[in-house]
């Protein structure tokens, strides 16, 4: 395919400006080829998404129904699509709690990846979130994280220590002992045994992140609460900052030359569902790298746009595009410019979405830019 898209404004290196755009062999090319008018709408580098878990709602809609995954990353890859990301992180659990976050689940999404993922139009690599106090599954998730080419992995400690420090039974336990196919007695004892295992946590994690780091992993935290967590994790190589909970957790990753990840749905929420600080204040204040869907895709765009009030659109769009690319090492993408991967998204004049190109292919038209596209309208 060979198309030239034409009378729109593009957000190119310096700007939006009124340009062309030529898709060629899956690369943004010079030259013109099918002329597209997209008269009143503009161009943007296709969403790099680097961390999201949306993608569970089509592969496992209800406790205890899972679909064919196979078809379920087919309605994923429609979904993201449709809200212009063109590369979506899936951000899979490796963890305790049960239902989509156990450690089958996290197999059985890898078996359809490597299944499907040459048929399927976004670029979705896999992020593990390995829970830290597993120590003795460590060896099954490494091998998980071999076996799928993992190249992205986050460190979480979802236990709650609070509670189990002082003996008490925690909040959800029985939801989550059902996930888990285990008894809230069984489940319980099993959070005590983890959290009694916390001395021994810090070494082998160390270890597990030195033979990782050796593969070429890019190692991340979750949920930092103070400078001391991130500094822990940075001094394993986790430098990768996602969801800092506290202002003081992202100044010192910023000042560590960490980059920071924060959720989309926490900006259009105006703050963070779990009491944790704002995310718009931290990007106000320029402590943000690259935002992200987290649970919620359509809130990337959304998220952009409405930051394009506060810090213009280029600074706000590269939050989403430019700087997630740059954080996973994607050099090819990110940006509109010869050469690079043709990932684009098209805003219609109503800000929507009204095309979406992932490596030249177009994976997404609506409407009247649909018909454009295809040169019947």
């Amino acid at each position: 395919m060979h198309l030239t898209l034409e009378n729109a404004e593009a957000l190119l290196p310096g700007g939006l400006q009124p340009t062309s755009v030529s898709i060629e062999n899956g690369l943004i090319v010079m030259g013109k080829g099918r002329s597209v008018d997209l008269t009143g709408c503009r161009i943007f580098p296709g969403i790099v998404d680097l961390h999201g878990d949306g993608f569970e709602r089509h592969l496992a809609p209800r406790r205890g129904a899972m679909m064919d995954m196979s078809e379920g990353l087919f309605a994923v890859d429609a979904e993201l699509a449709a809200n212009g990301i063109t590369t979506a992180v899936l951000a899979q659990f490796w963890s305790y709690e049960g239902g989509m976050r156990r450690p089958e689940f996290a197999q059985k999404l890898v078996n359809a990846l490597l299944q499907v993922g040459d048929d399927l139009l976004t670029d979705m690599p896999l992020q593990l979130r390995l829970e830290t106090h597993l120590i003795d599954e460590y060896p099954d998730a490494e091998a998980l994280i071999d076996r799928a080419g993992i190249k992205y992995v986050v460190f979480n400690d979802h236990l709650p220590h609070d509670a189990l420090e002082k003996g008490k039974r925690p909040p959800r336990l029985t939801g989550q002992a059902l996930k888990s196919r285990r008894s809230p007695e069984a489940h319980w004892a099993l959070l005590q045994e983890l959290h009694n295992r916390g001395p021994e946590v810090p070494k082998a994690l160390a270890a597990l992140a030195a033979r990782l780091r050796d593969k070429g992993v890019q190692l991340g935290s979750h949920d930092d609460a103070t400078p001391e967590e991130r500094s822990a994790f940075r001094e394993m190589g986790a430098r990768i900052a996602e969801f800092p909970e506290t202002r003081e957790a992202a100044e010192a990753a910023q000042s560590a030359g960490d980059p920071i990840v924060l959720g989309a749905p926490n900006v259009m929420r105006g703050g963070s569902h779990a009491g944790n600080v704002a995310a718009a204040e931290l990007i106000k204040d320029g402590l943000c790298d690259a935002i992200v869907s987290d649970y919620h895709y359509p809130s990337v765009r959304r998220a952009a746009v409405q930051l394009a009030d506060t810090l213009g659109l280029e600074a706000a769009w590269r939050l989403v595009s430019e700087r997630p690319a740059e954080i996973l090492g994607l050099t090819d993408r990110g940006r509109i410019e010869p050469g690079l991967r043709a990932d684009l998204v098209v805003l219609d004049p109503k800000g929507r979405v009204g095309a979406t190109f992932s490596a030249g292919q177009l994976a997404f038209a609506r409407g009247a830019i649909a018909a454009r596209i295809m040169g019947t309208g």
